[in-house]
């Protein structure tokens, strides 16, 4: 009777502990995906025409330059993502897979999580105070 009793509440203990180090874990990864998709977009939403810029003081997205930034900028994090220029706008999805330390004895080895990320090109100070 005794032994049924530590052996289910040993149980209900490593469980939950799993979710409540795993579930952070997760948590933290996926403010990491979204940190990183962030800060990608913004890196591929500097690169602007300079030429017409200087021409014409336009702020305008090299796209090219814009998806080749963004995507460098993943490639120092080391994590997969997708990067999309559709107009001045630039949208970066990262996908981060992280490993279960606990849960994974149960078999769950792994959850992914996304984190999504856009940035515009945005210029200068246009009056006094803004």
């Amino acid at each position: 009777m005794v032994t049924a009793f530590v052996v289910i509440f040993t149980f209900a203990l490593l469980l939950l502990a799993g979710l409540v180090i795993d579930g952070g874990l997760t948590l933290a990864a996926r403010v990491q995906a979204i940190d990183e998709a962030q800060a990608a977009a913004r890196a591929g939403a500097q690169a602007i025409n300079l030429p017409l810029y200087r021409s014409t003081g336009q702020v305008v997205l090299d796209p090219s330059q814009a998806r080749q930034a963004a995507e460098s900028y993943l490639a120092a994090t080391g994590h997969t993502g997708t990067v999309a220029v559709n107009g001045d706008d630039v949208e970066v999805t990262v996908s981060i897979t992280q490993p279960m330390q606990i849960l994974g004895i149960g078999g769950i080895g792994s959850l992914s999580v996304t984190g999504h990320g856009n940035a515009i090109p945005e210029h200068g100070v246009t009056g006094a105070g803004t």
